[in-house]
């Protein structure tokens, strides 16, 4: 072993240019995320003082360079802010948009499988909803046969996944 270098010396050393680039840049990327989010999902995350009026300024501008260097300050601000909190908040929603989805699909396939089985899988949506409506149901999916049938437009089958929803959410 080189008697100059050691691996605890290693520990000493600052990070290294190219590291603290691309620090840099998945700082000025997280802050991209953010700018992009719709005002709703913006809403959730943990910003304040002058982090948030740059955000503010970047969702406003519409200049690509303008909005390339104002990116570039926010970069600057995250270095210098605790992004725990904002990170966190940002994985929940992506999280929530992945569950969201799942869900959806979900939904789809258990509508699928009442068309597909008739009004005899209708238990099947009664044991996990005992508040469901038999009848609407039973109804709805009968309807749903027939368009099938008749090569009409689906729109018991949409009413169907929206009953369902309903009853998902409630």
């Amino acid at each position: 072993m080189n008697q100059w270098y050691d691996d605890e010396d290693e520990q000493d050393l600052p990070p290294s240019k190219s590291e603290l680039k691309r620090e840099m840049h998945a700082l000025q990327e997280l802050g991209g995320k953010i700018v992009k989010l719709s005002s709703g999902q913006y809403a959730t995350i943990p910003l304040a003082g002058i982090l948030k009026e740059a955000i503010d300024t970047a969702r406003r501008i519409k200049s690509r360079e303008g909005l390339r260097r104002q990116m570039q300050y926010i970069g600057k601000l995250l270095r210098e802010t605790d992004i725990g909190p904002i990170e966190q908040a940002f994985i929940e929603l992506e999280n929530g948009r992945i569950n969201a989805a799942k869900r959806f699909q979900a939904l789809e396939q258990w509508r699928d499988e009442l068309i597909a089985q008739g009004p005899n899988a209708i238990e099947t949506v009664i044991a996990k909803h005992p508040q469901a409506d038999r009848q609407h149901l039973r109804q709805l999916i009968l309807q749903a046969n027939r368009e099938q049938k008749a090569n009409k437009p689906p729109a018991a089958a949409r009413k169907i996944f929206k009953y369902l929803r309903e009853l998902d959410e409630g």
